[in-house]
């Protein structure tokens, strides 16, 4: 048996029967005018974090999520795209998209505005998506593809890639870990199903990213996760396991590189009313400006002393120059 059969087995128990403590959510639970979020879809969040930023649904966007999950975050979606077949879930599990489908019966009773068309779901695999290219707006996946190991998940992201139209977003929450992660807990099939060993370092996350050809990349919440420490594993030391949340967009790759947000600024306090680095970024006198790190750095090595760069929070929300 394969990891990826470990990990259907998983979720098709956890379809079953809903394990509350399969996944721990580290973001709250949108709470949006008139959306009531039946309980057994709360049950079955398994998330380790959101990947719904009202900024990136405007519009009416098509959606596509993957791995539906109780399809919680497939009905806080169609909360911005209430359209017929706006959202498409997609699932290998046949029993996840049943309960999934389910939970809509509720969903529906529950929340006048709502209409079980509004959500399409489509029995599928993540390395091989039943979505045609360019078709859509916002994509999205919640500590999924962090089960899978490195050949797996480039095709994974390759695929994202594929189907977002010029500009598209894909929006992903998965637990990394910036410490080295011990090799039999990487080769261990149940640990990796339970978006625990396959954590990687947040470098290298990122550049998966935009080895895809995602040419922007912000970094918009990295907070604690898990610890897989001696008490409990077979480990010398404790490993931290973190919950990050990003937003790729299918930006054309600029030719310095791509441009990866992580909550950086800088603040010219000089005596001009203004700074402009002649590379497209003006920077007003002591107004905090966002930033990428390429451009931190670059503002950096100027070697002035009256650009003050602050380091990376981690929580980007928007507004950067690049």
């Amino acid at each position: 048996m394969s990891y990826l059969d470990t990990t259907v087995d998983v979720y098709k128990a956890a379809a079953l029967t809903p394990d509350v403590g399969l996944c721990c959510t580290t973001s709250p639970i949108w709470q949006l005018p008139g959306l009531s979020m039946p309980k057994i879809m709360q049950e079955m969040n398994y998330g380790c974090g959101t990947t719904v930023h009202p900024r990136d649904l405007v519009n009416s966007p098509s959606i596509l999520y993957v791995g539906v999950g109780g399809g919680m975050e497939l009905l806080q979606f169609s909360y911005f795209s209430r359209k017929k077949s706006g959202v498409i879930g997609v699932d290998v599990v046949d029993e996840m998209l049943a309960a999934s489908k389910q939970n809509f019966v509720q969903a529906e009773q529950e929340n006048d505005w709502f209409d079980q068309d509004f959500v399409e779901l489509r029995k599928g695999d993540a390395l091989d998506l039943p979505v045609e290219n360019a078709s859509i707006d916002v994509a999205a996946q919640n500590c999924l593809f962090n089960i899978f190991k490195a050949e797996e998940l480039k095709k994974a992201l390759e695929e994202m890639y594929r189907v977002l139209k010029p500009h598209g977003r894909l929006v992903m929450s998965d637990p990394i870990c910036n410490q080295e992660m011990p090799a039999h807990l990487q080769e261990d099939e149940k640990l990796r199903a339970l978006c625990l060993s396959g954590s990687i370092p947040m470098h290298e996350y990122i550049k998966m990213l935009t080895d895809v050809g995602f040419g922007t990349v912000e970094v918009r919440a990295k907070r604690p996760y898990r610890i897989l420490s001696p008490n409990h594993y077979a480990v010398d030391q404790n490993i931290i396991i973190e919950s990050l949340e990003v937003c790729a967009i299918k930006d054309p790759m600029p030719a310095d590189g791509p441009c990866v947000f992580t909550g950086k600024a800088a603040i010219y306090y000089g005596q001009e009313d203004y700074l402009d680095d002649h590379k497209g970024h003006v920077l007003l006198q002591n107004q905090p400006q966002a930033v990428c790190d390429k451009t931190a750095n670059a503002l950096a090595e100027l070697g002035r002393d009256d650009i003050h760069i602050t380091p990376s929070t981690y929580f980007y929300d928007g507004g950067g120059c690049c």
